[in-house]
């Protein structure tokens, strides 16, 4: 529920909770999951004095021992369904809930209508962010897909503009632990998924005030968990609201530029564009330059920017490091347009690009044999993550499948019909991409693997491809879909995809060796 119907005593006392140094002792706290967010919440309100008890549905003997350690209760309920004697006892005065509960989750419904406060983790985290004096700039990145590389790429660029940056949020390391460093940080740039967005008040003590921020595009992904395109794309704009500097969004994508006409930031808060063609005033994007190659300018941060921009790197340079496919670009684009609003710049935005490596499993050459190349998408986890690595091959043997959260394959499918020479189906929603198929590729072949044994999906599914494949081709994993189905996440997926395509390439006919992975990257 919002602080505003809760009890005037509690709303005052939570009204004064915007600091690490407010009086934060003996305030009743119910912390929803033990995941690696939920475990820095309760961390952090015990170091604060907070009485804090976890529930969760299961438990390691590490993670309760560490929980006793600190001071914090921990309540098992495997059901997870209705709150336990022990949290009722409780009476919480504020419930911090991980991202993983759905607002139509029974304990999220039961939250809202306790009589506590109901926060995430990353309002936590920005109500505390003054445990230093080294008080952080907050840059923000959302969007269906990107949102990582971008995040990355920001922060190197920070690092290399001599800022102390750290990448934190929705990509893997809690916000809270950021907030909590005891050197502190000068920049956190803060990956932000729908489901932490929609936890975010856009006023009060508990709204951010970010430097810069940006949704880098919009297209509908995770609707069994939000309920509606509507209420996932409404989560998504979050994103810009109080922005200080400068809204990002991307010029290819409508969407992104409403959110930014409908955000209330502040007074002299600019909206920046990013793109691929040639950027008008106030926009990065992508001159001619010598010898046909591409050079990325910032025509925004600058003060003569009707007449002039400044380069930051050339297209070539992106390729050469592996950044060079459209969606890339856009990512170095919009990375380079949050740290130029903190003043990084434009030669250490260069240095870091060059310097930079893309994370496994995005789009990452596996081997490549007789003139088929194997490549690891496994992070596509949606419909628009995959049609981007679809479309940068003109032939493909597609492996695809999982759990499509609520998404529909069949216009990706019609996009890409005529660049499909096969398709692989794995997963559990294997009817709904076939029968995609059926009716947008039905002249495309089409293999389905019905595997029980997880451990036999990805051979069988590289080995069907393999087949399938001609001179020429790229056999891609760009699954669409989650993989929560078949596996822990898009990382096992990945190696498991990797493990059977050197697996299955271990030797050609006359016993060479037929497996060619890319050059290690250098440090």
């Amino acid at each position: 529920m919002s602080d505003a119907t809760l009890d005037p005593a509690l709303a005052a006392r939570l009204d004064g909770l915007s600091s690490w140094h407010a009086d934060w002792r003996g305030l009743r706290v119910l912390v929803l999951g033990l995941g690696v967010t939920g475990f820095s919440v309760a961390d952090t309100l015990a170091e604060l004095g907070a009485r804090v008890v976890v529930l969760a549905p299961t438990v390691d003997d590490d993670r309760a021992e560490l929980l006793s350690l600190i001071g914090a209760e921990l309540v098992l309920d495997p059901a997870m369904e209705e709150p336990p004697a022990a949290v009722v006892e409780l009476a919480p005065e504020l419930v911090v809930i991980s991202p993983g509960f759905a607002p139509h989750h029974p304990l999220a419904r039961w939250a809202a209508s306790s009589g506590a406060a109901v926060w995430g983790d990353v309002e936590l985290a920005w109500r505390l962010r003054d445990k230093t004096e080294r008080v952080a700039d907050w840059l923000l990145v959302t969007g269906t897909n990107g949102k990582t590389t971008t995040t990355q790429l920001a922060t190197a660029m920070a690092t290399q503009g001599g800022r102390r940056a750290a990448a934190c949020g929705n990509i893997g390391v809690p916000v809270l632990d950021a907030v909590r460093d005891p050197d502190g940080f000068d920049v956190l740039v803060v990956e932000l998924s729908s489901h932490q967005l929609h936890q975010l008040p856009t006023a009060g003590p508990g709204a951010l005030r970010p430097r810069a921020s940006v949704c880098l595009n919009l297209e509908d992904d995770h609707l069994e968990w939000h309920g509606s395109a509507r209420a996932y794309r409404d989560a998504k704009a979050k994103v810009y609201e109080n922005t200080v500097v400068a809204c990002v969004y991307n010029k290819a994508d409508d969407a992104t530029l409403r959110m930014v006409e409908e955000a209330d930031v502040e007074e002299g808060c600019r909206a920046v564009g990013f793109g691929l063609s040639a950027p008008g005033p106030s926009d990065f994007g992508v001159v001619a330059g010598d010898d046909d190659a591409g050079v990325l300018v910032d025509r925004a941060f600058l003060d003569d920017r009707r007449h002039r921009a400044l380069e930051l790197a050339t297209t070539t340079e992106l390729d050469a490091v592996g950044l060079g496919a459209d969606h890339l670009v856009a990512d170095v684009l919009a990375a380079a347009a949050l740290v130029r609003a903190v003043d990084v710049d434009p030669a250490a935005v260069r240095e870091a690009v060059l310097g930079f490596r893309v994370d496994h499993h995005r789009t990452e050459l596996v081997a490549e044999a007789g003139g088929v190349r194997f490549v690891d998408d496994s992070k596509a986890t949606n419909p628009h993550a995959a049609r981007a690595s679809l479309t940068s091959a003109p032939s493909v043997v597609w492996v695809v499948g999982g759990t499509f959260k609520g998404v529909d394959p069949a216009p990706l499918v019609a996009d890409v019909a005529d660049r499909l020479r096969a398709v692989v189906v794995i997963g559990v929603d294997r009817e709904v991409v076939l029968e995609a198929l059926r009716r947008h590729a039905p002249d495309v072949p089409v293999f389905e693997v019905d595997e029980a044994d997880t451990e036999r999906v990805m051979p069988t599914a590289v080995r069907l491809a393999a087949e399938a494949s001609l001179p020429g081709d790229t056999v891609l994993l760009a699954p669409a879909a989650a993989s929560f189905d078949q596996f822990t996440d898009y990382t096992a997926r990945g190696r498991a995809w990797a493990a059977a395509v050197h697996e299955h390439l271990r030797g050609d006919a006359d016993g060479r060796p037929a497996v060619q992975p890319p050059a290690p990257a250098t440090d």
